[in-house]
């Protein structure tokens, strides 16, 4: 059997090098389809692949095409877009993978209210409204409530609101972020919708999971040590093993199984977010890829393999390991961009990085480029790596190093 790999990365993806370095590690051939022509393959032909990300079925038939003459042994998708591609692609080709309407539920996120609704999980009230309704002046039926586009992903879009006016204001900025050609384009026919739901207080964990065989499997539990109540929801700072007691980990870990398989995801990385309150537990949002960003750099699993490397045995259908070394903890923070224009330095790298436990700081926005805050911006300026004995310790030194940044944004 071939051990041929497709990849499928968005353009200026962050997660490209970290699957590139594990599928290295495992020895195996690949190729990368992406949006753009790759440089590479006018030195090694046949190790790059053209796709068009807004037309999945022509991309499903240059992927048949191409895996004619060059016969593949697993399609991997790195994000809710690509995941889509890799789940039609891998099913034109009866390869491993998730069924894919499964998917298509897991990156609508008014689809997925309903799927989990009608599993009977513990569910918010939610509408759907579209942009421009009503001549841009409408109001939630329940406050306070969350806006949310129902096709972006990262919190981009999504905006916490208390009354009529806040609704309304809300409601006009995330129409104007959807009018915008990116994200328009992303978005395809979705680009008007706007989904409406109760906001739900408590504390929130992400999971990171692995579906095997239509069985969860838990990979890391992160605490969210920061509060998350809006209006925007940047994340700030994950940091594993969870603190909660053990039982409500259980039981967290059951939520999302339960919200996976209500879906239909049956093979590959799960990612969750949820909520814990008085009420009980909340399943925010899942979806079929691994977490965003760099944070997996935080992960390491068996003979210190990398949550990628997890994913691509997985997909390969190799022997994988997912038991994480026991003792110590480890945590990310996410430089957020806290207000828009260029970015002309950061000052205290060097100190940021001296700071016991701290393993690294890594900028991922060049000098003297353009930045935006959420609830638009899609990025965030970088990340802070640490490692510990204890969580407590990380998120000591995680805030230690964040503290020695000074962000110069004009």
């Amino acid at each position: 059997m071939s051990s041929r790999l497709l990849l499928i990365f968005p353009t200026n993806s962050y997660q490209s090098t970290s699957f590139m370095e594990a599928a290295a590690a495992l020895g195996v051939e690949v190729v990368v389809a992406c949006e753009r022509a790759q440089a590479l393959d006018a030195v090694v032909s046949g190790t790059t692949l053209t796709v068009n990300l807004q037309d999945l079925d022509e991309s499903v038939a240059t992927i048949k095409a191409f895996a004619k003459p060059n016969p593949l042994r697993a399609i991997v998708g790195v994000d809710d877009h690509t995941a889509l591609l890799a789940a039609k692609a891998s099913a034109a080709l009866s390869l491993l993978g998730n069924p894919v309407h499964a998917v298509q539920a897991a990156g609508n996120k008014y689809t997925m209210r309903c799927v989990l609704q009608d599993a009977g999980l513990r569910t918010p009230r939610f509408s759907l409204r579209f942009a421009d309704q009503d001549g841009g002046r409408c109001a939630a039926s329940f406050y306070p409530c969350v806006l949310k586009p129902i096709r972006l992903a990262a919190s981009r879009g999504v905006i916490r609101a208390d009354d009529d006016d806040e609704f309304n204001a809300a409601f006009t900025r995330i129409c104007e972020l959807l009018r915008r050609p990116s994200v328009a384009e992303r978005s395809g026919k979705d680009a008007n919708k706007i989904l409406i739901e109760e906001f739900i207080p408590g504390k929130e964990v992400a999971l990171e999971g692995l579906m095997v065989g239509g069985q969860l499997e838990l990979l890391a539990l992160f605490d969210k040590p920061d509060p998350l109540d809006g209006p925007f929801f940047a994340e700030t700072m994950y940091v594993t093993p969870s603190r909660l007691r053990l039982g409500l980990q259980r039981e967290l870990v059951a939520v999302a199984a339960d919200g996976a398989r209500a879906l239909g995801l049956t093979e590959g990385p799960v990612h969750a977010e949820l909520r814990h309150n008085d009420a009980g537990i909340w399943l925010v949002e899942i979806a079929a890829r691994t977490i965003g960003g760099l944070c997996a750099r935080t992960l390491h699993f068996g003979a210190h393999i990398s949550l990628e490397e997890v994913v691509l045995r997985h997909a390969l259908q190799m022997k994988v390991d997912t038991k994480r070394p026991e003792g110590g903890a480890s945590g990310v923070t996410m430089l957020p961009v806290l207000k828009r224009g260029y970015l002309r330095g950061i000052e205290g790298l060097d100190a940021a990085r001296l700071i016991p436990g701290v393993e690294d700081v890594v900028i991922t926005i060049g000098p003297d480029t353009f930045a935006e805050p959420l609830p638009e911006g899609d990025r965030y300026l970088g990340f802070i790596f640490a490692r510990g004995t204890n969580p407590e310790e990380v998120e000591a030194s995680l805030r230690a190093s964040y503290a020695l940044l000074s962000v110069h944004i004009e």
